[in-house]
């Protein structure tokens, strides 16, 4: 079975020495490494994460930084402070799938915003908004999962007016910011941007390093407006204390002794030539009506199929061919575009990305030739 549906980093990429050696480093600093640690997060790492973040234009207080179990738990403390059973949620169309299965399991209204190549449609948010606004706005504007898409500048800066005229939080969800093939032609984060107007922070804003050190580690951040801050410090004393010290620890070793740009940089040009293959291949199909965007960045690559096919039906012809994918239905919050499907290319080799394509095809062309 070659799998291109999970949203796996490669292993081949993972720095494994380097790792092993900043673990090796916190376990001769003595017995203490080991003990309890702060709920907000090892104070050195967040430092750092700091200064990587002050790189990028995003200016931030440590002390409104909270390390978390990966960005996923983040969301779920967001939801946890922000959301009552019944409170409305905004949400691109489609989005990450596990940020609507939180949203789901804390009873909220999931309103989804239509998107478009730019990003959300500002007409109907507006329209929306102007409904009843939500508690947040949770949007993937970098490289989203599942599209890849990227939000251009203007629509950025269009929603923190509009979430600053109706008073309204934004969750930023930044998984893969840093795997970005054109690093100079990507837009500043919806957090440098709203900064950069002043007042009041209405951007609450995650990331991980689960994409490019190793998701084992499970290590993310949280940033968020004071008040917004201290709830989620209380949330997560009540879930878990506070994440695994050892991996903070350790990470912050990796972080200070390890070229972690270099590698990042080693990991964005291995994914954007695996892209580049799956984008080619793709292109040498025989198919009628089958439309992609090239990704800029990120891990996937998101198809649209004629009208008439399901992909969830056509799953199972194509693990009978022996690959396999990811639907679009789930990623939906209104009505559910069945002709979707996601594509990872970040997990897979070029032999293999070429023989999962040929499986794939003789998967879906017999489908394609009913129309």
């Amino acid at each position: 079975m070659i799998s291109l549906a999970g949203g796996l980093p490669a292993e081949e990429l993972f720095p494994l020495e380097e790792l092993a050696q900043a673990y090796a480093r916190v376990f001769k600093t003595g017995a203490h490494a080991l003990q309890y640690g702060l709920t907000e997060g090892y104070t050195p790492l967040r430092d750092v994460i700091a200064s990587r973040m002050a790189s990028k234009g995003m200016t931030v207080d440590v002390d409104d930084m909270l390390l978390t179990t990966g960005s996923q738990q983040a969301i779920d403390l967001v939801a946890r402070v922000l959301i009552e059973p019944g409170d409305r949620i905004f949400v691109e169309d489609p989005t990450y799938l596990a940020a609507l299965q939180i949203f789901k399991f804390h009873s909220a209204h999931i309103v989804p915003i239509a998107t478009d190549r730019d990003g959300m449609e500002m007409d109907a948010l507006r329209r929306e908004l102007a409904s009843g606004p939500p508690k947040f706005v949770y949007v993937t504007p970098t490289f989203s999962n599942p599209t890849g898409r990227v939000w251009t500048r203007e629509r950025r800066e269009q929603l923190l007016a509009l979430c600053r005229e109706f008073d309204v939080l934004v969750l930023e969800d930044d998984p893969y910011g840093d795997i970005a093939f054109d690093v100079d032609a990507l837009p500043p984060t919806l957090y440098a941007l709203d900064a950069q107007l002043g007042g009041d922070t209405h951007v609450i804003y995650t990331s991980t390093f689960s994409k490019t050190v190793v998701p084992a580690v499970r290590s993310g951040w949280v940033c968020a407006p004071k008040s917004v801050a201290a709830a989620l410090v209380r949330a997560k004393q009540a879930a878990d204390l506070h994440s695994s010290s050892i991996d903070q620890q350790a990470l912050y070793e990796l972080l200070t002794h390890f070229d972690i740009d270099a590698h990042i940089a080693t990991v964005r040009d291995e994914y954007r030539h695996r892209m580049m293959i799956l984008h080619r291949l793709l292109r040498e199909q025989p198919w009628s009506g089958v439309r992609w965007e090239r990704p800029s960045g990120g891990m996937f690559l998101w198809l649209e199929l004629p009208e008439h096919v399901d992909t969830l039906e056509l799953l199972q012809t194509a693990v009978r061919e022996g690959v396999a994918y990811v639907p679009g239905h789930e990623f939906y919050a209104g009505v559910a575009r069945k002709n979707t499907l996601r594509l990872n290319f970040s997990h897979s080799g070029p032999d293999t990305l070429q023989e999962g394509v040929r499986r794939l095809a003789r998967a879906l062309q017999p489908v394609l030739d009913e129309s």
